[in-house]
């Protein structure tokens, strides 16, 4: 299968708010995508489909053409947009930690990238700026040999300078077969590593184009055309 994400007539409601609205959507493997849209747009709502921490009020959703469940957990490694670490572990904990729960882990990966960051692994948590946290949350994930990477706003919290380095660790830390989707509203930070991209407004998609078809089409940036569709 060539697509790793397929999703039909998605509805996810909370009471009688509308999260997500009939989307009808594919994502193809080996792509990195950008689901983009403003705050409260339905991203969020959209990865957490695709982990099952949430179900579709309706409509269908599969991964790898696999319903969300058990077997799709061992595809999708996931950044939530909120720090889920215990402030009193040390970095090395962590990382044993994730290397027992999940076969796919990379521990050498792993140290590779504290390294590089500069980010000791006796280090404590609780000792570490938000921006810090967030990177060691990153290299978690980015040590998984996964299929689908769902980051959520992985650069929300971090100042610009560090911005860079995390989108060419995320470049140089996946398998080229497995596709990476970005979710953010911070568009021009990201948009030189994008292959695709999703816009999404109240819960609906309103494009999904290769980031060439945007430049060749409209002689638009991502951003400058997200900037015209959302009136930023």
């Amino acid at each position: 299968m060539n697509n790793i994400v397929e999703c039909k007539n998605l509805t996810k409601m909370f009471d009688t708010k509308k999260a997500l609205d009939n989307v009808t959507l594919s994502i193809s493997r080996g792509k990195i995508v950008g689901l983009l849209g403003p705050n409260a747009s339905g991203k969020t709502t959209f990865i957490k489909l695709c982990n099952q921490l949430l179900t579709p009020t309706e409509g269908e959703i599969y991964i790898g053409g696999i319903k969300p469940g058990i077997e799709t957990k061992n595809m999708i490694s996931y950044l939530p947009e909120k720090n889920y670490l215990n402030d009193w572990m040390k970095v090395s904990d962590i990382i044993g930690f994730f290397e027992d729960f999940y076969a796919d882990f990379n521990t050498k990966k792993a140290y590779d990238m504290l390294k590089s960051l500069e980010i000791g692994p006796n280090d404590k948590l609780k000792s570490m700026s938000k921006g810090t946290k967030e990177k060691v949350q990153l290299i978690l994930v980015m040590s998984r040999e996964a299929q689908l990477y769902l980051l959520d706003e992985p650069i929300g919290g971090v100042d610009p300078a560090a911005r860079d380095y995390i989108l060419d660790t995320i470049l140089r830390n996946y398998n080229e077969t497995a596709t990476i989707v970005i979710s953010t509203h911070l568009i021009s930070d990201i948009e030189k590593i994008l292959d695709e991209v999703i816009f999404i407004r109240e819960g609906r998609i309103v494009l999904t184009k290769t980031v060439d078809e945007i430049r060749e089409e409209t002689g638009k940036s991502v951003d400058a055309l997200f900037r015209e569709v959302f009136k930023c």
